[in-house]
């Protein structure tokens, strides 16, 4: 799926993005609804106790849950309501027309006919894309110590890899998977993450395509053989940037445009040291990723608006 637990540009090009107009104030009445879409997806969106969150209260510190706690925090001219829908809903409910916003999102050419996107930090380190295998199997991944390349992967005959249908890993890896489909790793319709791996623990695929964090929540929950191993791939620096989305609806443009003010905003804090915290919490921002946040908001407060 296309996810940003990912939402992200990528590609190494920066996009052309288009300038809001201004909207005139919502003079009296109830605010206007501004709806999120939302799925748990552990590590980086995780429902609390199992449980869909209903407030902004109730969601977690990951990188995405979290860092759509701040938004809505800082779009107070909206009332927020989240909305939980399979991948394959969410994109038919928008382009039937509906607006849905949503921060799980990676940007490709083919998603900004029906979605605005903005973006909003750069990804962390976390959302390099591994691959995943069993331990035992490491042997017939692993040379020299050296990360895997995706390219040379998709050649072999001799392995055989499975990936949720339509997720989006960034335009770098995108674009390799689509190059050969005959070699690229079959796809399979997965409403989590947690189902492929599964299906890896039990055999019936040698390899599939995660993010760290993601298998080790996954193999914390499921211990016992085989254990699951991730190897970093040379391509996997393929999402650089995460993106919020919404709607291409009058009111999609109008919570798109509000969505950009709050990153703005959240840039321009003096304080920033503080919506850190209250972002990751006690994970914390990783001593690597920090210089890179830390330019990239320093910019994007002295910038304009970005929506494409």
């Amino acid at each position: 799926m296309g996810l940003a637990v990912a939402a992200a540009l990528g590609g190494g090009v920066a996009p052309s993005f288009a300038q809001p107009q201004p909207q005139a104030p919502i003079q009296g009445g109830p605010l206007p609804l501004l709806r999120w879409w939302i799925l748990d997806m552990p590590p980086h969106f995780s429902y609390r106790d199992g449980k869909a969150p209903q407030r902004a209260e109730d969601l977690g510190q990951g990188e995405v849950d979290g860092f759509m706690r701040l938004l809505v925090d800082r779009m107070p001219q909206f009332r927020h309501e989240f909305v939980e829908l399979s991948l394959p809903r969410f994109e038919a409910q928008v382009r039937q027309g509906e607006t849905l916003c949503s921060v799980l999102h990676v940007r490709t050419p083919e998603r900004t006919q029906w979605l605005y996107f903005t973006p909003l930090h750069p990804a962390l380190l976390a959302r390099q894309i591994h691959v995943v295998v069993r331990r035992e199997d490491l042997p017939r991944f692993e040379f020299n110590g050296q990360s895997v390349a995706l390219a040379d992967l998709l050649r072999r005959t001799d392995l055989v890899g499975l990936v949720p249908r339509d997720r989006s890993f960034g335009p770098r890896i995108d674009k390799l998977l689509a190059a050969d489909p005959e070699r690229a790793p079959r796809s399979v319709v997965a409403g989590r993450s947690a189902n492929l791996l599964g299906m890896l623990k039990a055999r019936r695929m040698d390899y599939t395509l995660d993010y760290p964090a993601t298998v080790d929540e996954y193999s914390a929950q499921h211990p016992g053989s085989p254990a699951l191993a991730r190897l970093p791939i040379a391509e996997g620096r393929s999402t650089m940037v995460a993106t919020g989305s919404c709607s291409r609806t009058p009111d999609g443009r109008r919570a798109i445009e509000a969505m950009d003010q709050a990153v703005r905003k959240l840039a321009a804090d003096p304080q920033r040291e503080a919506w850190f915290k209250a972002w990751r919490g006690l994970a914390g921002i990783d001593a690597d990723d920090l210089p890179r946040l830390n330019r990239y908001l320093d910019e994007r407060a002295r910038g304009a608006a970005q929506i494409e």
